[in-house]
């Protein structure tokens, strides 16, 4: 079984600052699922706030895979949150086709924190116990949501952003506490949404407040030799405690490439330092401020 699962946000949206080709289409979308399975990756994830990557994932089939989905932020006028979980819940399955999902996850955990999250909660321990749903979790953007919504409750799967550059999951120990609890982890972003990835210029063009570490990974690259692709993935890959890697991609040559790729062990003796936790660069949802 691979390590990697599937993201399917491009199935639903043009997602991605890398992205070229835009939504994956329909017929794309079934051949990036046979490589999916061929590849031995039987994890995908997904979100009611993928445009209509569900419905897409759903004609598709998806029968034989393990699927996570996330609920999108609870709106301020909802009356009742355990019902409005449970009614996305049932909807999320009618558009996927299937009877339950391996992992319900909040897209907003803070959510729970609020006049309603007591119903929230409620509700997806229901979903659980009702066998709906496997495990139950968050995403989170940062690990310092990590201590209240641990405290709230022993959720069974988080998912987190880590990379070469974003690597507080690791720097703040969390990610090994978490596994060390029995928290399956996944994580997202390995390429920063493929920033990773771009030509020099282009960083530099796109960001250049980090114009140096953009010369510090591709001076390291240059003098380890090897694909960009691949050393992300075994950097992340490393990391024992990380259950899964989603990765996405928009078109079939991109996937194999990246499934290709997992397979790279880099030799290089030491990693590059290009550690940041500069929100305004490792939090893509605040790229547009930059």
């Amino acid at each position: 079984m691979s390590r990697l699962a599937l993201g399917t946000a491009q199935f639903g949206l043009t997602y991605g600052i890398a992205n070229q080709t835009g939504q994956v289409g329909i017929e794309a979308g079934k051949r990036m699922l046979a490589l999916t399975a061929s590849a031995g990756i039987d994890l995908i994830d997904t979100a009611i706030a993928y445009g209509d990557s569900e419905t897409r994932l759903g004609l598709a089939g998806v029968k034989n895979l393990r699927v996570v989905t996330k609920l999108p932020p609870l709106p301020k006028a909802v009356p009742d949150a355990f019902a409005w979980t449970h009614d996305n819940l049932l909807a999320s399955l009618s558009r996927l086709r299937v009877p339950r999902v391996y992992g319900l996850l909040l897209h907003q955990p803070a959510d729970l924190m609020g006049p309603q999250g007591l119903a929230l909660l409620h509700a997806l321990r229901q979903a659980k116990d009702d066998g709906l749903v496997e495990k139950i979790g968050v995403s989170i953007y940062t690990p310092q949501e990590l201590p209240v919504l641990m405290a709230l409750h022993p959720f069974d799967l988080v998912q987190s952003p880590l990379n070469l550059i974003d690597r507080r999951l690791v720097t703040t120990g969390w990610l090994d506490r978490l596994a060390g609890a029995g928290v399956e982890v996944h994580t997202r972003s390995a390429f920063l949404q493929g920033l990773l990835l771009m030509p020099l210029a282009e960083q530099q063009r796109r960001f250049p407040a980090w114009s140096y570490l953009w010369s510090r990974w591709h001076n390291w690259l240059q003098a380890v030799g090897g694909n960009a692709v691949g050393h992300c993935l075994s950097w992340t890959l490393e990391h024992t405690s990380v259950a899964r890697v989603i990765v996405g991609a928009d078109t079939s040559e991109q996937l194999q490439a990246i499934v290709d790729a997992a397979s790279f062990a880099s030799n290089a003796a030491g990693w590059p330092p290009i550690s940041c936790e500069d929100e305004g660069l490792v939090n893509p949802a605040l790229w547009s401020q930059s």
